[in-house]
């Protein structure tokens, strides 16, 4: 091949792959995998686990997503954690995001959190705090 065309087969090459990308994203995910089932809370669960403020890595957010996970533990552990832990790392619930430091690296973790603690302590019930994640958060 001359490489007068070798750049344009390159090119050629990284816009079919760009192509197939687009049109797999639009179509969306095509097995069960990606289901968004929200579990049940454990009877009884408590913050227990939740990583303690001194073992905390920094950063912005950081503490108030883990106190967040700590003021309302049986809100999180009822709620999918939308980054998709549950399939990557294999967590059980949000809860479990606070219980090691995968929380403290993750938005979306640290954002549902707040958002959960935030409505548990207004009195919102679990199904209302996974209909406030979903719209926010899911896909």
């Amino acid at each position: 091949m001359s490489g007068q065309k070798l750049p344009w087969v390159v090119a050629g090459a990284g816009l079919l792959a760009l192509g197939i990308v687009l049109v797999a994203q639009r179509r969306g995910p095509t097995t069960s995998t990606t289901s968004t089932t929200h579990p049940e809370p454990r009877p009884g669960i408590t913050a227990e686990r939740v990583l303690p403020a001194a073992m905390v890595p920094s950063g912005p957010g950081v503490l108030a997503a883990y106190e967040a996970a700590r003021s309302a533990p049986q809100a999180l552990d009822g709620v999918y954690c939308h980054c998709n832990c549950s399939k990557s790392i294999g967590h059980r619930s949000l809860l479990t995001c606070f219980e090691t430091e995968h929380g403290a690296y993750c938005d979306i973790c640290m954002g549902e959190a707040m958002l959960a603690a935030r409505m548990a302590g207004n009195g919102r019930s679990l199904t209302e705090i996974r209909q406030a994640i979903d719209a926010q958060f899911g896909s």
